[in-house]
This record gives structure tokens, sequence and C-alpha cells, in this order.
């Protein structure tokens, strides 16, 4: 039973359920409902992100092109075009899908800071056309969107969305988990610590390469259109090349090949900054030690280093019994 409840997929998911469920007894205000939605938006990217980074060892820095994507695809389709918000949604995910399957089977045979390379001039090509095309996005000044109905209940209010984006940030989650738990999740993880070493064994490198940056592009756009919504305005600014280095940074932070650390480096890295405020012209240089701090003295990341430590306390009274005897 305790084995069961200190694994991720039981243990892992009741803790996050249960935290999703007590946070908003010291949520005061609306403002903070507003933190806590973009905290469950930014970790679901992140956990698709952390399964191409984290697991699959693929880096990618044009990530945020798939959320702005995925956010002015619901924008134009809903608003421009009058399609139901869920259809929209849908069709914006497919096409993003579509994107990242045509462009992944070339960017995909490079490797290390050639791949990143390339999935920056991916991300910067999207942001580029979101911000000229102007007929259609609105340009630099950005495109107002409807609210999202479903059935013709329309979901609005920041305590709502809580509980939308908290549902769906647990399903993210779950998708994660048994992912990285089957056969190809072992696959990616071999590919991670060899790639030559896994295509000895038999494995498909180039397929399961393909199929990862593929799902973590539509966790991004799912991401991306939700918060169009949400936001009911969206500007080129969710597709910049440095949103894609927050993504980027929120999984390392979290911790690589850790689930649960892509979420809490969402958390900490989304919410960080809005309490920084307090130290003014200051803000940006205390965001910036308290990051060099966590990667000296958490090197792994938080999550697998905080685990890392608890493991290492917990063998502590073992190994002193059996220097007794």
């Amino acid at each position: 039973m305790l084995s069961r409840l200190a694994a991720p997929r039981t243990g892992g998911m009741l803790a996050l359920a249960v935290v999703i469920a007590l946070l908003p007894l010291v949520l005061s205000n609306k403002y903070f409902y507003d933190i806590a939605v973009l905290v469950g938006l930014n970790a679901i990217v992140c956990v698709g992100l952390n399964l191409l980074i984290g697991y699959a060892g693929q880096i990618s820095l044009g990530h945020a092109g798939f959320f702005g994507a995925g956010a002015y695809g619901s924008a134009i389709l809903a608003s421009r075009y009058g399609w139901p918000p869920l259809a929209a949604m849908l069709a914006t995910t497919l096409a993003v899908a579509a994107l990242a399957f045509l462009v992944g089977r070339p960017i995909l045979r490079l490797k290390g800071h050639y791949l990143a390379m390339a999935t920056l001039g991916l991300g910067i090509i999207i942001f580029m056309v979101i911000t000229t095309e102007d007929r259609f996005t609105g340009g630099p000044d950005g495109i107002s969107v409807v609210p999202l109905s479903i059935g013709g209940f329309v979901l609005q209010g920041e305590r709502l969305w809580y509980w939308v984006v908290g549902a769906l940030l647990l399903l993210a989650v779950w998708l994660a988990l048994n992912l990285i738990e089957s056969p190809a999740g072992r696959a990616l993880r071999a590919l991670h610590s060899s790639e030559v070493g896994a295509e000895v064994v038999g494995i498909n490198a180039a397929e399961h390469k393909l199929m990862v940056f593929v799902i973590s592009a539509v966790f991004a756009s799912i991401a991306g259109s939700l918060a169009a919504h949400y936001s009911g305005f969206v500007t080129p600014g969710k597709a910049a090349f440095l949103h894609s280095i927050e993504l980027v940074t929120m999984v390392v932070f979290g911790g690589m090949a850790s689930t649960f650390g892509a979420v809490v480096g969402a958390a900490v890295l989304t919410t960080l900054p809005q309490l920084l405020t307090v130290f003014e012209d200051y803000e940006m240089m205390v965001f910036g030690a308290v990051m060099m701090g966590t990667m000296i003295f958490l090197p792994r990341g938080v999550v697998p280093s905080v685990a890392r430590l608890f493991r290492a306390r917990r063998r502590e009274p073992a190994d002193h019994a059996e220097t007794r005897r």
C-alpha cells in the first residue's frame, strides 16, 4: 500500500489533486485566482515540453510558437469566422499537430545545438507570421477572442476557469505519466541515454522523437487556445522567443525528466515575479539570484534534488543500524 502511494501515478497524482482542491482556501481574490490559472496553463505546456527535453533529450527553443499558434488559431476561427470555440480549439490542435509532424521530420534529424537553432528558427517564423499577417491576426496590436462556451454554457470568471484548468492539468500529468511508463516511454529514456545504443536494440529513434515532438506541440497548442479564450485577448508576445526561454527554464528549474518537477517549475517561476515586485527596481536582480542559487545547490532541479536528499536521509538510519550490527 505504501509503495503504491509513493509511486508517481498514484501518490503523486493524489498529492497534486489535493493541492488543486485545497488551494482555493488561500486564494482570497480574483488576482490570486488569475495567477493560479496562469500557473496551470504554463504547467500544461511544461509537462509536454518535459517529455521532449527531459525524457527524449531533444531541446526545443521554439515551443512558444506552438503556444501562439494554438492561441491565434482558436482566436481567428472563433472570433473572425464564427466557429464554435470547442470546434475552433479542436481544428487548431489538429493543425498544430500536422505542422509539428511536417517540420519535425527534417528538424529532428539534427542534434545538439543544431537542433536548438532549428527549433528557434521555427519559433521565429511563427512569430513573424503572426506579427505581419495583420489581416487575420491583428498584427502587433493583437486580436480579441470570444469567451469559451460549451453547449451554450459560457466559461467566465477566474474561479470557474481555475477548476477547468486544474482538471486539464491533472489530465495532462496523468497522460504524461502513463506515456513514460509505457514501452514508448522506456524507448524515449533509452534515446536520451544513447541514441545509437537504442537503435542497436531495435528502437526506431526517428519515429519516437517525432511522436514526442508532436505530443509536446499538442500540449502547447491546447494551453495556448485556453489562454486565448481565458484572457479574451491575444498578442504576438505569446509566440515570442522570450516566452520559449521561459518555458524551457521552468522545465530545467523544476527538474528535467520529472513530470511533477515541470509542474513545480511552472508554479514557482510564474508566481515568483509577482512576489518579487516588493523589490521594485531590484526585482530582476533578486530573481536572477534565486535562479543561480537554485541551480548551484539543487543542480538536478528542485524536485529531483529534494527527492534525492530525502532518500539519502532515509537511508542514514538504516546505515547506522547496519554499522552497529
